[in-house]
């Protein structure tokens, strides 16, 4: 029996990882598999997954549309292969992907007639201005969507909220448009309620010439790193930054995680739960943060710089 495939696009900092893990959350007996694809050496949204195990795998040192094209693909037929298969499998891109060049990769025959793509779901963080739908990365995530779902609609008001909605519908008539407070996109919308049911193959858009336009940068550190120093740094660096995020314990709680998030401008902590013992076994780096900014904008030097004094002398 065929697998449907979900796939979830949307620009840096939309809040895709919201919206899979109410998925996940909420599976109503659903078996779901989750590939997640992080632009990045250290893929911290597949930590940030809900029950990070053996149903989430992690794609990361590169993006999907382009450079770890045979990784999924190699990917999907090995979760095709579990014993009980999933019932279905979703695929979280990294914010930089453009889904077009990934559905064209999905309509190749022999994965289309194991894992057929059964819905394309764009996340946009509602407090995006209008005119930024111009950008040609966003545009192509919204062109590829059948349905697309508003995130931090609690941070604005219902004319901003409005205007995004038209410029949304322009650009993607035929898509249904919901909002989606703290990832929830109703199941309905995104599983198909007859499992039988092989979704018709989607017609392919010529691919775009590929040009990078961002990188990533990560820190790390094997101590704790002070709380309000690192707020400070992240004040000095946030200008220079597309999006951020991090897992870090700080000299102020020994022995539990932070996460750390920076998108829209917006920077937030959050409590991770305690520091596994296994991590500690592992030597996994206390501090984990990837910084993802336009190409030559920022240093690893400058990171490094700025961020080491995030570490009290001792």
């Amino acid at each position: 029996m065929p697998v449907p495939i979900l796939l979830v696009t949307g620009f840096l900092g939309a809040g895709k990882t919201t919206v899979v893990n109410h998925l996940l959350v909420h599976a109503e007996g659903r078996r779901i598999a989750a590939v997640v694809n992080d632009f990045g050496a250290i893929n911290i949204d597949a930590e940030l997954i809900a029950g990070a195990s053996d149903g989430v795998v992690s794609l990361s040192n590169g993006c999907i549309c382009c450079s770890l094209e045979g990784d999924l693909l190699r990917t999907l037929a090995a979760l095709l292969r579990r014993d009980p298969r999933p019932e279905f499998i979703v695929i979280e891109t990294s914010g930089i992907a453009d889904p077009s060049d990934i559905v064209r990769n999905l309509m190749d025959p022999l994965i289309w007639r194991e894992a057929p793509l059964e819905t394309v779901l764009c996340v946009v963080d509602a407090t995006t201005p209008a005119e930024t739908l111009n950008d040609a990365l966003l545009r192509s995530q919204l062109r590829t969507a059948d349905v697309v779902a508003f995130s931090k609609v609690d941070l604005v008001d219902a004319v901003g909220r409005a205007q995004l909605r038209d410029t949304v519908r322009a650009l993607r008539p035929a898509a249904v448009v919901v909002d989606a407070l703290h990832g929830e996109v109703p199941a309905a919308l995104l599983f198909p309620a007859d499992v039988d049911r092989v979704p018709t193959p989607r017609e392919i858009r010529p691919q775009r010439p590929a040009a990078d336009r961002f990188e990533t940068l990560s820190w790390t550190s094997e101590r704790p790193v002070s709380l309000p120093r690192l707020q400070q740094a992240i004040g000095r660096l946030a200008p220079k930054l597309a999006r951020a995020k991090g897992l870090f314990e700080t000299v102020e709680q020994p022995g539990r995680l932070m996460v750390f998030q920076l998108a829209g401008g917006r920077a937030t902590l959050a409590p991770g739960g305690a520091l596994a013992a296994g991590v500690l076994a592992a030597r996994v780096p206390r501090v984990r943060i990837v910084f993802i900014a336009e190409i030559g904008v920022l240093s690893i030097a400058e990171i490094d710089r700025i961020m080491q004094e995030c570490i009290e002398a001792g």
